[in-house]
């Protein structure tokens, strides 16, 4: 099995928190989002992992390096692609065309999941979608009576279907997805200029191939800080309901309250932290009353009282009683 993570986006929803890391490599629950995303797919999928192919902006060694490390943990070969320009989200899958043969995910880094896995090897794919209230704002699927995709309706206007797809997507021959992707970009298939993955699954759906929808219990958006805090939230719930926290974190006459990940050379002093706050590696909190919040790395924070806030790495706080939105390397007193 080969995982193609498209992940080349610039994130300007998430700024500015996305000013000097790119989004996929934001942690939530103290990892990148990138990296929960692809653990989740390796614990799921029954089969060994062959590769990982990254598809990236310019991100840099060490951005690079972490992703190459990511699949070597999970015993597969990782590899970097780079899309350098914008062209839509089937382009960005044919930046990792080699990695399309045989079995094949595709997972695009912008939301984690919670879901059935379940392949049903006698289709010729699956695209994991989830019923929302509505659609209007995304890719829809439309369904036959025996439960097969038959169409794929970007935006709706009206109402067609409230099944949205997620961005996750398995297909039993990559090369046959390749080949109209390829086909897309030689006749210039474009949307909005770009080369949009609905077209060349819609020509394969025309061509007789069988898609069937996979069930997720639970889609999480990383795309702006609110719902990046929102998604910490479950992703907590889910992997950390006693917390995490590391042993060479320190608590001195402090209090957490589950679920948070606290990580490494954390110090918290007379504070109370949680529920669902993740606080990164070498941060420091004195006086302080923190919930539902993201700390990164590096920071410190003192004499403060925040909810639903969202703290970069470097950051140096102190005094203050308010929802924070901080990107890397501020300082705020």
């Amino acid at each position: 099995m080969n995982i193609i993570v498209p992940m080349a986006g610039i994130g300007k929803r998430l700024r500015p928190h996305t000013l000097t890391t790119p989004k996929p490599l934001v942690k939530v629950a103290g990892k990148p989002i990138v990296q929960h995303l692809v653990e989740d797919i390796a614990n799921l999928v029954a089969e060994p992992l062959e590769q990982i192919v990254f598809v990236t902006g310019r991100f840099g060694a060490e951005a690079e390096k972490h992703l190459l490390d990511v699949a070597n943990n999970l015993g597969a070969n990782g590899k970097i692609a780079y899309q350098d320009e914008a062209l839509g989200t089937a382009h960005a899958i044919w930046c990792a065309k080699d990695a399309l043969k045989g079995k094949s995910i595709v997972a695009f880094a912008d939301t984690l999941f919670k879901a059935d896995f379940k392949i049903d090897e006698s289709k010729d794919g699956v695209l994991w979608v989830k019923q929302i209230d509505d659609p209007t704002a995304f890719g829809v699927v439309k369904l036959d009576s025996s439960g097969i995709i038959t169409d794929y309706v970007e935006k709706p206007k009206t109402f067609v279907s409230d099944l949205a797809m997620i961005g996750i997507y398995y297909f039993k021959k990559g090369e046959d997805l390749a080949a109209e992707i390829e086909y897309l970009i030689e006749n210039k298939i474009v949307k909005g200029g770009e080369y949009q993955l609905p077209d060349a699954l819609k020509r394969l759906t025309e061509k007789g191939y069988s898609f069937v929808p996979g069930k997720v219990d639970a889609w999480m958006d990383c795309g702006n800080p609110k719902v990046t805090i929102d998604t910490n939230e479950k992703v907590l719930r889910f992997k950390y309901p006693n917390s995490k926290l590391s042993e060479s974190a320190e608590l001195k006459n402090s209090i957490v309250i589950d679920p948070c990940f606290i990580g490494s050379n954390v110090i918290l002093e007379n504070s109370v932290v949680g529920p669902y706050v993740s606080i990164g590696n070498d941060s420091e909190v004195f006086n302080s009353r923190i919930e539902r919040s993201i700390i990164q790395e590096n920071s410190v924070l003192k004499n403060i009282v925040v909810k639903d806030s969202m703290v970069g790495n470097a950051v140096r706080v102190e005094k203050r009683a308010e929802n924070l939105n901080l990107g890397d390397y501020n300082t705020l007193s």
